[in-house]
């Protein structure tokens, strides 16, 4: 086997080994910033959490297909360490991008959410009071 193809097999086993692990650390960590993001609804929860691992799964893994392909030629064992280095810092830059506007995204959903429910009065208003006249 050339130092091309062992770098690819390399490369591969890091990025989907780390974009399993970085998947599940989300998911599960993420569960209870989602439970509360969506007012204790814990089967709603569950289930964002959910479609949000698999869009990550598919937007990550489909990221590091793409990024495979190379038309260099690796020579010599530090020209696999260059290219295995590139291509896993990029990998992870893209990873906590999109960890970041995962938390941005749902930040934002939760304040929107904790707005609305400042918005609404503690109690329901007991009736209604005519305005007193002034002089």
């Amino acid at each position: 086997m050339d130092r091309t193809v062992i770098a690819y097999v390399i490369y591969l086993l890091v990025s989907i080994g780390v974009t399993i692990w970085v998947a599940r650390t989300l998911s599960r960590n993420g569960r209870v910033f989602l439970a509360d993001v969506l007012h204790g609804n814990e089967k709603l929860a569950d289930a964002v959490n959910h479609l949000l691992v698999v869009g990550f799964y598919l937007v990550n893994l489909g990221f590091v297909a793409l990024y495979l392909s190379d038309d260099e030629t690796i020579t010599d064992t530090r020209g696999v360490f260059e290219a295995l280095s590139t291509r896993l810092g990029v990998v992870l830059l893209v990873l906590g991008v999109m960890h970041l506007a995962n938390v941005w995204v749902l930040n934002r959903i939760r304040r929107r959410g904790a707005m609305e429910r400042e918005q609404q009065p503690p109690v329901p208003p007991q009736g209604w009071v005519a305005p007193q006249p002034q002089g």
